[in-house]
């Protein structure tokens, strides 16, 4: 969440590029395209096998975990699993956390090349891909909503999409189609809005050239603030696009042949994110001097960011049936959003959370 628009690429890397609604999928082509490059960097070894390799003496190996972007805060849990040794006492040598990011292969072509074991992704994403051939499963989200909103100016607020109408909107090329879809599911069309091109930097809105923004919640509300600029928004999340986010995202494969070690793995996953929502500013330190070190991300920004993701990450449903999980209502919700995006797929082709659901069956302290 957390390239923060409005500064040099030589600060932060630009905020929406990664969270386009497009930006791996639909467009299959690209998203089973060329293998590409896949660097491990920051704290975690390279070595080992994508697939896990026990040259190392572990139970498990290395397995390579592609993230959805750049190594910042959102990936806290991430973070705290490795560094508290939360993989290792699963059973992993290395767990290699892959940064995403514009440059690099899509987490469903990464699966589909056998470049990685695991990767964080999203419904919309990954939807595509399964339609376009490829044999994989969400088993789990980190974020039981999409941070997707609509950001305006606190003096001038939209707080609805029926508010919208007649007013500007700052939309990426990119997000065309998620913004599209906020449209439909609420009665309106493309004409009851002026849609203005958008770039990734929200200086438009604080410039007053438009009257509202397509954004992540957890990043350029917060970003705006901190430079003066109060904001109000909405999350597409509470009107009619309930999408989860970065879903963990296998082959079918892992699931039917490696159950006992994607358990262990989602264990230490629990564990890591646990502490993430419990201590916002050491998951923000570890992203900060640790894991991203190289992005110069601020500590103070990523630990308000940290907070906020914390009411994306836990919900009642989490708080009883725990982290990760989906329940049947929210996967209906997901498909039925997916349909208005023009998206039409069964839920038990895209979802399986039956290895959670065996986890904390067998484990039910992790809850």
């Amino acid at each position: 969440m957390t390239r923060v628009t409005g500064h040099s690429p030589a600060q932060k890397p630009p905020s929406l590029d990664r969270r386009s609604f497009l930006r791996f999928s639909a467009l299959s082509g690209l998203a089973l395209g060329g293998a590409g490059l896949l660097a491990a960097c920051g704290k975690e070894s390279s070595s080992g096998n994508a697939n896990g390799s026990t040259a190392d003496g572990s139970k498990y190996g290395t397995v390579a975990i592609q993230l959805s972007w750049l190594k910042n805060i959102e990936f806290a849990g991430e973070y705290f699993a490795d560094d508290k040794g939360y993989y290792r006492d699963a059973g992993f040598g290395h767990v290699n956390l892959v940064a995403g990011g514009a440059a690099s292969t899509s987490v469903e072509a990464g699966l589909d090349t056998g470049k990685i074991w695991l990767g964080m992704s999203a419904p919309q994403t990954t939807a595509p891909a399964v339609q376009g051939g490829l044999p994989a499963k969400i088993i789990g989200t980190t974020y039981q909503k999409n941070p997707f909103c609509i950001v305006s100016s606190a003096a001038k607020p939209i707080m609805s999409p029926v508010e919208m109408k007649h007013r500007k909107i700052g939309v990426q090329d990119s997000n065309q189609l998620i913004f599209e879809a906020l449209l439909s599911a609420n009665g309106l069309s493309p004409s009851d809005v002026q849609i203005v091109p958008a770039q990734f930097d929200p200086t438009p809105l604080a410039n007053g050239e438009v009257d509202g923004w397509v954004s992540y919640v957890t990043n350029e509300p917060i970003t705006l603030a901190a430079k003066g600029f109060p904001t109000s928004h909405f999350l597409f999340a509470d009107y009619g696009l309930p999408l989860t986010a970065e879903t963990l995202t296998v082959r079918q494969q892992t699931i039917d042949k490696e159950r006992d070690k994607l358990k262990a793995f989602l264990a230490a996953e629990i564990k890591g994110w646990k502490e993430a929502v419990a201590n916002p500013a050491e998951g923000a330190r570890l992203a900060v001097e640790v894991y991203g070190k190289d992005q110069r991300l601020d500590l103070g920004e990523q630990t308000q960011e940290a907070k906020a993701q914390n009411d994306l990450i836990v919900s009642d449903d989490t708080r009883a049936n725990g982290l990760f999980t989906m329940t049947d209502k929210l996967i209906a919700a997901n498909i039925e959003a997916l349909a208005k995006a023009k998206i039409t797929i069964k839920a038990e082709e895209l979802f399986d959370m039956s290895v959670l659901h065996e986890l904390f069956a067998e484990h039910p302290d992790l809850k």
